[in-house]
């Protein structure tokens, strides 16, 4: 079997490839990176390096392909990201179409279902449309909930200020939490078992627990007992986001998370299903890494 890998040597996609290598299935790792190839190839995967913007590279890249595992890269300089994603969205539906490729798993998100209103997650919903249309092909949907890496930005309101916050946590929700080794694990099953239906939704999660326990828990790893989480408005959560160094338009994609998550809308088809966390990484596993960081 030879799978295409998207997301380049990044936190989900190197332990995929690397699973999907000792299986011993043939594997193509997309990059964009020249410097990755090296590494890409001394796993024993092969390397496609060229943009995902680039049509003509991902049509020659998906050929050959039995199943894909796509993945929208996150890029921090771009001026708008949004855009951004939905012409990678666009690009992967035509390389599809252009390949012999009929399986998919496809990297979404918690929060996808509503399509609109989610910030940086629309663009997956949308994702999921396109590929929904595309006659005969099998797709597999992943919806991790909310990285526990994303609570890295909380370093500098506790190290500061005191506090830990956002604008959203001001209700009895808890905030459903993942890990990328999860994320990874559940992409590596999914990739390996019979693809059986149209379209198939899984959500990964790892751990539940409200905003003031997490910044109860961050704080306190940190020597700064008591630390409490404060609900921002949503024009100093994307004023803060501006002050730490991020765009306009990543700071109105997440201040949009943070307004989905906070209504409630976001965690809502998760809730009505009844899924539950089934990843080993809890709260107290993070608590010992950001630490870590938050000494560096």
């Amino acid at each position: 079997m030879k799978y295409i890998i998207t997301g380049s040597l990044g936190n989900i996609s190197l332990p995929v490839t690397q699973n999907l290598l000792k299986a011993g299935h043939e594997v193509v790792v997309i990059s964009s990176n020249p410097s990755k190839k090296d590494q890409i190839e001394s796993l024993g995967a092969q390397a496609a390096i060229g943009s995902v913007q680039d049509d003509a590279f991902l049509e020659t890249a998906f050929q050959g392909g039995d199943v894909a595992y796509l993945m929208v890269p996150s890029d921090f300089s771009l001026a708008d990201y949004g855009a951004f994603q939905l012409e990678v969205a666009d690009k992967y539906v035509q390389a599809i179409k252009a390949s012999n490729i009929t399986r998919i798993v496809l990297l979404s998100s918690i929060g996808s279902h509503l399509r609109k209103g989610a910030g940086p997650i629309d663009a997956l919903g949308y994702l999921e449309e396109k590929l929904a249309e595309l006659p005969g092909l099998q797709v597999k949907i992943l919806r991790p909930s909310y990285f526990f890496t994303n609570l890295y930005s909380q370093i500098g309101l506790i190290k500061h200020a005191g506090i830990a916050g956002s604008n959203f946590g001001g209700t009895d929700e808890k905030l459903i939490l993942t890990d990328t080794a999860d994320i990874a694990a559940v992409a590596t099953e999914e990739l390996l078992a019979p693809f059986t239906a149209p379209q198939t939704i899984t959500y990964i999660a790892s751990d539940e627990r409200h905003p003031q326990e997490i910044a109860a828990m961050l704080g306190s790893a940190v020597g700064k007992e008591g630390t409490p989480w404060v609900t921002f408005s949503d024009e100093d959560a994307f004023n803060g986001m501006k002050g730490a160094g991020l765009n306009d338009s990543f700071a109105q994609l997440y201040m949009e998370m943070g307004q989905a998550l906070q209504n409630g809308s976001m965690q809502e088809h998760y809730r009505e299903i009844g899924a539950k966390p089934t990843g080993n990484y809890k709260l107290e596993d993070f608590a010992k890494g950001f630490a870590a960081a938050y000494a560096q």
